[in-house]
């Protein structure tokens, strides 16, 4: 019988979630585990602690972040709401200054050291690297009575025979802890039922389809030199792909004397026919800092409102999206009066009376924003903003190419100039309004069906857009490949049939088709964690340990198994309904779990850091009760 080594805690995953719950357990140590007490913790990850899988230092160095150095943390700081004691530590930026230099060169990436800036984008296995630094540093600060052991090794199962659940490893190892947290990350799934038809269909004519996944897991080897692509998908995604199926492929980048990039092919790649919804890349990542700006709260889609409108669950359309597009245009505005007076034709104390009572959605507001903002560039419309390219219809796709190549363009010079400083406001107001967001799920302001089809849909695919694109110097390089004909955007509502033995792509702005032998879809797959193939998870919701929501929309169309289910503390909820107060879930696969769409921006409050100092002090309350209550009944027994 597989001996089970005893734990106090198992973490299953050892990625960024873990890291930061472990510092934040090391920052409440002192408080909460007394001394003469002691803690076992086990992580259990099949990749290196601190990255995890997908921040593994063992991938492309093509594949970069998407925010800058400076942007980045796994540590708190004076503006964190925590209970738990503040531990300052290096952000990316510093730590690449700092003790980032060593950790570089002993992990075998010196060649970056003094590479990159506070406004650099790195390489993903940067990244990697410094998070494995964070749970080297963590587990060096932890006291004495607390020690973690790290297992390489992946959790198949997880059964709860008595007070205890045990971990199976798959190496033979079994672990009996009283807590478990789950925190895994993003989830390998099945094909859904589109993805699976498609992969049988295109099977059956020969063809080759790569389905939603990481593009550092794909296999590209097959997609062969001068091959007719097609790319569902414009975001992040794409790009990745774009860097290894170009300059991954021998290409090379070089300067002109204007400054654009010019792309000489090595004769390795394929040709790329891209497109998507809008037609349009994400816009760039802004490419400068406001010196006098300052993180603000939320003005009109606050938590104090949602809770004057009542317990909900509110309709995301009527109701919760006029107010987030409120708080955005506001934003907008309120920078663009502020910094540019010289651009609006308003005192703003006349405008903001007007936008308080307004719906920013309706004729008249708008109306009275293009009487006070007379350049269009300096409105905030959310439709025009939203589809730039709606209604246009072109003669050819060279002329579709112009145009993209224009808009992408004239997008690069926009993000990098102060002057339209209220982009930076916007991309702020993003962040607050994901805060209270969270909160709304969590409170139960939004419907299941809701945050599946309207937040993590429609609303997060337009704060991508906005907030979360590439690196400028990513859409420098897709101009110069539009130029040399490796890319080709084939523009908005693009979709792709299989007909007559070949993958047939059409858009809406050119009658123009496309035929090629290879299809991608170019996005991350969607959360739905009742196809996840992760062995924990799919046992434990056979057994009813865990529950998932099955979605269904008005119109009875199944939208899949959705996220887990977890209470306001993080803390699982079974299929039964009831609550398991030593079982935790963390991550983008779990229902309201904070922070769980970016790294902690530095000096924001971050909200993954705040829940994660809330569950360090639930767990360790619980565990040193726990041992109180075993070491009183222990000492009863002696004096019996």
């Amino acid at each position: 019988m597989t001996q089970r080594l005893p734990a106090d805690l198992v973490f299953v995953g050892g990625g960024p979630r873990t890291t930061s719950l472990l510092e934040r357990i090391a920052a409440n140590a002192d408080e909460l585990v007394p001394e003469g007490s002691s803690l076992s913790i086990h992580v259990v990850d099949p990749h290196p602690p601190g990255g995890g899988r997908i921040w593994r230092t063992a991938q492309s160095a093509l594949l970069w972040m998407n925010s800058t150095a400076a942007d980045v943390t796994i540590f708190t700081d004076a503006s964190v709401e925590c209970v738990g004691p503040i531990v300052p530590g290096p952000a990316l930026d510093a730590w690449l200054r700092g003790p980032g230099r060593a950790a570089l060169r002993e992990s075998g990436l010196g060649h970056h050291v003094d590479r990159f800036g506070p406004q650099d984008f790195v390489p993903r296995e940067i990244q990697g690297c410094y998070l494995g630094w964070v749970f080297d540093e963590v587990l060096a600060s932890l006291p004495s009575r607390v020690q973690v052991v790290v297992h390489a090794a992946q959790a198949i199962s997880i059964t709860e025979p008595g007070a205890r659940q045990v971990v199976i490893l798959d190496d033979g190892s079994a672990i009996a802890a009283r807590s478990v947290v789950l925190a895994q990350g993003y989830f390998d799934r099945r094909p859904g039922p589109t993805e699976a038809t498609t992969i049988v269909a295109a099977e059956a004519a020969g063809l080759q389809y790569h389905p939603p996944a990481y593009t550092a897991d794909l296999d590209l080897s097959g997609v062969k030199p001068g091959a007719a692509v097609l790319v569902r998908g414009m975001g992040l995604a794409f790009i990745d792909l774009m860097a290894l199926l170009g300059e991954g492929r021998g290409g090379v980048f070089t300067e002109r004397p204007d400054g654009a990039l010019a792309y000489l092919p090595s004769g390795r790649e394929p040709v790329l026919h891209i497109g998507s919804r809008r037609g349009v890349p994400y816009h760039s990542k802004l490419g400068y800092s406001i010196a006098d700006a300052v993180p603000t709260p939320p003005v009109y889609f606050t938590v104090r409102l949602l809770t004057e409108l009542g317990d909900g669950p509110f309709d995301f359309r009527t109701v919760l999206r006029p107010l987030i597009v409120k708080e955005l245009t506001g934003a907008h505005y309120r920078r663009l009066f502020a910094a540019h007076p010289d651009r609006v034709t308003l005192p703003w104390d006349v405008f903001e009376r007007v936008l308080d009572g307004a719906d920013v959605l309706t004729d008249d507001f708008i109306a009275l924003a293009r009487r006070a903002v007379p350049a269009p560039a300096d409105r905030f419309e959310i439709d025009r903003v939203d589809r730039p390219l709606a209604g246009l219809h072109l003669r050819s796709p060279d002329e579709l190419t112009g145009v993209i190549d224009a808009y992408i363009a004239d997008d690069l010079a926009r993000r990098a100039d102060p002057q339209f400083s209220a982009d930076r406001a916007v991309f702020d107001a993003l962040l607050g309004v994901y805060g209270v967001l969270a909160w709304a799920i969590t409170s139960g302001r939004v419907s299941a069906v809701d945050r599946i089809t309207a937040i993590e849909g429609e609303f997060h695919g337009l704060f991508s857009f906005l907030a979360s694109g590439p690196p400028p110097r990513r859409l420098r390089e897709l101009r110069a490949l539009m130029a040399a004909g490796i890319v080709r955007p084939a523009g908005p509502d693009w979709t792709v049939e299989i007909r007559d033995g070949a993958f047939v792509g059409r858009g809406s702005a050119s009658e123009a088709e496309v035929r090629g032998s290879v299809l991608i879809d170019a996005w991350v797959p969607k959360p739905d964690i009742r196809a996840a193939t992760d062995p924990v998870i799919v046992g434990l919701l056979a057994d009813g340990e865990l529950a998932a929501e099955d979605l269904v929309s008005d119109d009875g169309a199944a939208l899949g198994g959705g996220q887990l289910l977890a209470d306001t503390r993080s803390r699982a909820i079974r299929a039964d309904g009831s609550v398991h107060s030593r079982r935790f879930l963390l991550g983008p696969s779990v229902s309201g779990s904070a922070g769980s769409s970016g790294f902690s921006r530095p000096h924001f409050n971050a909200p993954g850091l705040r829940q994660n100092d809330a569950v360090a002090r639930t767990i360790l309350t619980d565990l040193c009760a726990a041992e109180g209550r075993q070491r009183t009944a222990t000492d009863l027994r002696r004096t019996a």
